[in-house]
């Protein structure tokens, strides 16, 4: 569970799950201070550190040679009632076809990504 809270600015938002803390912040043109990730690229970071993990537990898992990884994801909401999540890997090492075939199928399986390709909804849970 995450709890989030106004500590400083405006909307300088800070967040915890009881053991870290992070903050977000709107961006200048929305009023905000621009001290921190906006929310849409806090769920741009989710799934890139998702699929980042994700993979290098598959690599290890499969004694694939896998050195290191960058994984870049952007968020298109250009149309009305739609997200598309794009993501690019740079997988690193002394790689086969065969191996950086298998480990872009298992990053369509990190667990974010699945749970976002599934049919979200919402809740709230006082007024």
């Amino acid at each position: 569970m995450i709890t989030c809270y106004g500590k400083k600015a405006q909307f300088d938002t800070w967040f915890t799950n009881g053991k870290h803390e992070g903050h977000c912040d709107a961006p200048v043109e929305k009023g905000g201070g621009d001290s921190g990730f906006n929310p849409h690229e806090l769920l741009e970071a989710a799934l890139a550190g998702c699929i980042n993990i994700w993979v290098r537990l598959y690599a290890t898992g499969h004694d694939i040679p896998l050195a290191g990884i960058l994984t870049e994801v952007t968020l298109d909401r250009q149309t009305p009632g739609e997200a598309v999540f794009r993501y690019a890997l740079d997988l690193k090492g002394p790689l086969t076809e065969d191996q950086r075939r298998e480990l872009l199928e298992a990053a369509h399986s990190c667990p974010l990504h699945q749970t976002l390709a599934g049919k979200l909804s919402f809740t709230c849970l006082s007024a």
